[in-house]
């Protein structure tokens, strides 16, 4: 499905000096259904992690932020190489893990060839909630609003 927000996502895709991209918005607008297809059009594989139901990561985030530990914990957590510049890893629902979205710091800081993007909905409800620490300046940030009227034209194919 056509989206607005695609122009946006193949901007951030190309950018020589791109920071994690997390993509906010109410529920249900289609956050998830967007960024998969976005993984499955423009790079070799995707790396899904719902975080919600990622237990064993979660666990792991606790101890480990680095991408130099996560990357390979990944890689034998879901069965598939990781690639930079290949592989698109995507951390779903992401406000259900503190960690995780604070080991989006470290994949600018530490390993920026890798394209990463994050969804959740509520992120700013579950930031003054929980003592996350937010990677101000260390993320790029869209919001994905429901569709507009154009874009249900588009849908209906008008």
């Amino acid at each position: 499905m056509k989206r607005k927000i695609s122009i946006a996502l193949n901007e951030w895709k190309n950018k020589p000096h791109r920071m994690p991209l997390v993509i906010g918005g109410a529920r249900q607008v289609g956050k998830t259904y967007i960024l998969q297809e976005f993984g499955h059009e423009h790079f070799e594989n995707m790396v899904y992690l719902n975080m919600e139901i990622e237990h064993v990561l979660t666990r792991f985030l606790d101890a480990e932020l680095s991408p130099d530990k996560l990357i390979p914990f990944i890689e034998a957590l879901k069965g598939e190489r990781i690639t930079a510049g290949k592989t698109l890893i995507f951390f779903d629902e992401i406000q259900a893990c503190e960690r995780a979205l604070t080991a989006l710091k470290y994949f600018y800081e530490q390993a920026p060839q890798y394209h990463v993007v994050a969804a959740g909905s509520l992120l700013g409800v579950a930031v003054n909630r929980q003592k996350y620490s937010y990677p101000v300046g260390k993320v790029e940030e869209l919001t994905l609003y429901p569709l507009d009227f154009e874009e249900y034209l588009w849908a209906m194919g008008k």
